[in-house]
């Protein structure tokens, strides 16, 4: 759905998005980069003269990719849209998040974090814990290092592997050990220069696979926009006690901050508390969230990567929008791919758009077929309009 907004924009000449999937080939041109190799996506930027990087990924810009390309004088043209590696500790490590939310009087779960050689610590920390009881794996798992256990067997069995076996290798060098909170799950976004910011209209994703929201848990499977109970009391408790004190705290610690960040919420009781950041959008709600902005997207991004974000305000579209994921049969466990999709051209009505993740073309056939469905979307470099830097 990137692709497809920065398309629209006045400003776009041209659209690359790396890797690419058969749908974003409508909207611009795939290009086989591997996300981490910065070097390689250097050379392209040299080479073609793109004004500006957007990332989409987390595990680039906890890796460092805004850092590796700020550091080449030849690129002081490029505006990047993403955190320095810094500042994506926000989402590439638990324990860091949870830590700058203390720091800042963040409302978030009550935790403790352990490695290796505090291993026994751990373990008497979780006999004596209230039960579910959450362990999280510090690092990026793929989306796979949160557990959520019933027990305490359940939960000492599941330490040991995360500390002793390494269930998530690096990832799970580091455990935190936090409290369940119970309540209903939200995410609210932002767009921010590490100064001023923009609220974005916020989203409800859906995870589990099956009817009535039963089944196994997935990267999501829908979402809506806007919440009907995100009421302006509630909306100004998540400005107050969260936003505000996040973007000053990115001032505060020196965190250069150039970007989405997702706050995932769980309202307990009419209180929100943080369970997580990212510091990029997040699949299915971008959906629902990008496809509600009226704004010129490289238009907003180009204001942010200069500064200028208090210049310009959001446009919302107040309509509603739901997004409904297909996905192939058996999915989030194995699941078969080269199946054909069909009806693609034949939207359901006017108001219906069609994203698409992990599918590829077939060019004899001209068919579009499931081949694996990705967590994360590509990242996109843009093309276009020259603007001044400040």
């Amino acid at each position: 759905m990137f692709a497809w907004k920065l398309r629209q924009s006045k400003d776009c000449e041209a659209l690359y998005i790396a890797p690419g999937n058969a749908g974003t080939a409508s909207c611009g041109t795939n290009v086989p980069l591997a996300l981490n190799d910065f070097a390689a996506i250097r050379d392209f930027i040299l080479e073609k003269q793109i004004d500006m990087l957007v990332v989409g990924p987390e595990e680039p810009l906890v890796k460092g990719i805004v850092d590796f390309l700020s550091a080449d004088k030849r690129l002081h043209f490029l505006k990047m849209i993403g955190p320095a590696a810094k500042a994506a500790q926000l989402e590439g490590s638990k324990a860091f998040a949870k830590d700058f939310m203390h720091k800042k009087g963040i409302p978030t779960a009550s935790y403790a974090q352990f490695d290796i050689h505090h291993y026994e610590e751990g373990v008497a920390y979780i006999k004596n814990h209230s039960l579910p009881v959450v362990l999280k794996a510090d690092g990026l798992a793929a989306g796979k290092g949160v557990l959520i256990c019933q027990n305490h067997i359940e939960a000492l069995a599941e330490f040991e592997f995360m500390l002793k076996n390494e269930k998530f290798g690096e990832a799970g060098k580091k455990v935190v050990v936090e409290s369940f909170l119970q309540g209903i799950e939200i995410s609210v976004f932002v767009l921010t220069d590490g100064k001023d910011f923009l609220l974005l209209p916020e989203a409800k994703d859906y995870k589990r696979i099956g009817e009535g929201d039963t089944g196994l848990n997935t990267g999501g499977m829908g979402s809506v926009s806007p919440i009907p109970f995100y009421d302006e009391t509630l909306q100004q408790k998540v400005l107050q006690r969260i936003i505000l004190p996040t973007i000053d705290g990115l001032n505060s610690e020196s965190l250069p901050y150039c970007g989405f960040i997702f706050f995932g919420l769980m309202i307990c009781n009419g209180e929100p508390f943080v369970i997580e950041y990212n510091c990029r959008m997040g699949d299915p709600e971008a959906q629902v969230v990008i496809p509600r902005l009226r704004n010129d997207l490289v238009e907003l991004f180009s204001l942010m990567a200069t500064g200028r974000l208090k210049e310009t305000t959001i446009q919302t579209d107040e309509r509603a929008a739901a997004a409904v994921v297909a996905v192939s049969g058996g999915y989030p466990g194995n699941y078969d791919s080269g199946k054909v999709i069909l009806g693609l051209e034949d939207p359901v009505s006017e108001a219906t758009t069609i994203f698409q993740a992990g599918t590829a073309l077939d060019e004899g056939t001209g068919c579009f077929f499931f081949w694996k469905r990705p967590r994360r979307s590509g990242w996109f470099v843009i093309r276009g309009h020259v603007w001044p830097l400040f």
